[in-house]
């Protein structure tokens, strides 16, 4: 089967690491027929707005979405496309999950945050109320929260974790503050929960005391649903709890439409040094590739970059130290049985290491080394026979003498030799 999706590259970094991606989803075996549309600054310059109507358009028809990262102009300049895309499709959740890959200050976390994606304080309801002559003495945001879309997003999270065999769902909230926008989603998450007791367990917290537990002890938190703009900072809190925006994904769900994406910014700082991490975007792929029901192609993508980073040990310099995106992606189809040519015949062999020899060439080669090896220890056993013959005095023992220090020679010289054959010898 052919699943057709949008492809949007992105701003600055996006496009190198989306073509790292594109190779990893290509080594699965899963087909993808892709519709490569432009949103963003790279949008902007080609065709004078950010989200362009053929780039909507596509989306509206293929219902599916790849997105690199996109730059939103900070202070001025146009809304965020990101956010544009989410109330334009109604992409009510934002999945985040936060998953260890490389161990280091806290181990085995495995935490899920839903965050609503369309009410709250970016409801984009905002103006400036003028005092004297400042007609921006005063800017207003307004925090909105339906009971609707307060329990959509609660009975999402819950059913989340109920079909992913998830055990607690936690509702973040400012309800002593925030008496109304925080009121209502506890209200609603209380009576939404109770509609999954005996099934998945359920508790709530302050989002200040929240935070502060997600440092303190984190492998308490199962799946988090909270409101837009918790949501977004609790959402980065989880990513730096497992390495960074570098190693986290993201999804957007709607009734209809779905679209993934690296949640870290553009980077144009680094764009085209080869030294962006292309690891948050392969791991949108897989969320991707779960959501069409593609799991095994999906934890074949992971384990890829698990075995890349942990045991590879290939790094960029946000987790560690660098390689290009294009040698993070290579390495990657050594875990997905990607067809990968041998570096002397040229041969496509499924699952084979990047820039190895194929089991036919190091057969060959091995065979090679071990009848060099034999040639020259057995030079070095005659050397050894005329060095001892010499040396050892005559007597009833020096024959057994001579002949066990050949044989040592000629053994630890083929060792040697052999080993030395196979790093050494050419092709």
């Amino acid at each position: 089967m052919t699943y057709h999706a949008t492809l949007i590259p992105g701003d600055g970094i996006g496009p190198e690491i989306t073509a790292a991606t594109l190779k990893v989803l290509s080594a699965t075996g899963v087909a993808f027929d892709w519709d490569e549309q432009l949103a963003g600054i790279a949008a902007v310059e080609k065709a004078g707005t950010p989200i362009p109507e053929g780039t909507l358009q596509s989306i509206r028809e293929r219902k599916l979405a790849l997105k690199g990262p996109l730059t939103t102009p900070v202070g001025s300049g146009f809304r965020s496309v990101n956010v544009a895309l989410r109330k334009e499709f109604e992409l009510f959740a934002n999945l985040r999950p936060a998953i260890t890959i490389l161990p280091g200050r806290y181990d085995n976390i495995d935490i899920v945050l839903v965050r609503e994606n369309l009410e709250g304080l970016y409801s984009g309801v905002e103006h400036f109320i003028q005092i004297g002559s400042d007609p921006r003495a005063v800017a207003v945001s307004e925090a909105i929260l339906t009971r609707q879309v307060a329990e959509r997003i609660v009975r999402y999270a819950f059913d989340y974790a109920l079909t992913h065999q998830r055990k607690k769902v936690t509702l973040v909230h400012k309800a002593n503050i925030l008496k109304m926008v925080g009121g209502l989603f506890l209200e609603v998450g209380r009576s939404v929960a109770r509609e999954f007791e005996g099934k998945v367990a359920c508790n709530d917290l302050i989002v200040d005391n929240a935070a502060m537990q997600l440092v303190l002890k984190p492998e308490q938190f199962d799946v988090i649903v909270t409101t837009n703009l918790f949501g977004d900072i609790l959402s980065d809190l989880i990513s730096g709890l497992v390495g960074g925006l570098g190693l986290t994904p993201g999804g957007n769900i709607g009734a209809n439409v779905a679209i993934f994406e690296a949640v870290h910014g553009s980077a144009p700082d680094i764009a085209g040094q080869g030294v962006a991490n292309p690891s948050a975007h392969m791991l949108a792929a897989a969320m991707m590739l779960d959501h069409v029901k593609e799991h095994a192609a999906a934890g074949r993508v992971r384990e890829g970059i698990r075995r890349t980073i942990v045991d590879d040990g290939i790094r960029t310099r946000d987790p560690a130290a660098p390689p290009t995106p294009r040698s993070s992606a290579m390495q990657s189809l050594g875990g997905l049985q990607a067809e990968v040519p041998c570096v002397r015949c040229h041969e496509r062999i499924p699952g084979l290491p990047w820039g190895e020899r194929c089991p036919a060439c190091r057969a060959e080669r091995s065979r090679r080394a071990r009848k060099l090896a034999r040639r020259i220890s057995l030079v070095a056993a005659l050397i050894a026979a005329a060095i001892l013959g010499l040396r050892v005095p005559p007597g009833p023992d020096a024959r057994m003498s001579i002949g066990i220090g050949v044989l040592g020679a000629f053994l630890l010289t083929r060792v040697i030799a052999q080993r030395l054959a196979m790093e050494f010898l050419p092709d």
